[in-house]
């Protein structure tokens, strides 16, 4: 099972769609349970989620005895006027990071400004 990560309050950058397709683009095979304790939300909400996504065309899945097996339509254009052109691969390459990456990086290895806007 996906580790839990600790709860969180207050706004956040990513909608619970961008989070739940993200963690399908980490495993295809995922269980709906395992999205749901990723993403701490309810099964039922991952279910409704996925729904969104599969009407809109961003994704497919088909069943494999017991297992779903999820297809993510990675050249599918984003919703939302201000991203206009970008693709589901494009925001996909920015949130799905191999695991041993993330663990591995150092924040003074991001090249981003600390919070006294230096480097």
């Amino acid at each position: 099972m996906v580790a839990v990560p600790e709860s969180h309050s207050g706004w956040t950058f990513l909608t619970n769609h961008a989070r739940v397709l993200a963690v399908i683009a980490d495993n295809p095979n995922v269980r709906i349970r395992d999205i749901a304790a990723h993403c701490r939300l309810t099964e039922r909400a991952v279910q409704r989620i996925i729904s969104d996504l599969e009407q809109d065309g961003y994704l497919s899945h088909t069943r494999d005895g017991r297992t779903n097996i999820y297809r993510i339509k990675a050249d599918t254009v984003l919703r939302h006027p201000a991203e206009a052109g970008l693709t589901v691969a494009a925001l996909l390459s920015l949130l799905v990071q191999d695991e041993t990456d993330r663990a591995r990086k150092p924040k003074s290895q991001t090249g981003l400004a600390d919070t006294n806007g230096t480097r």
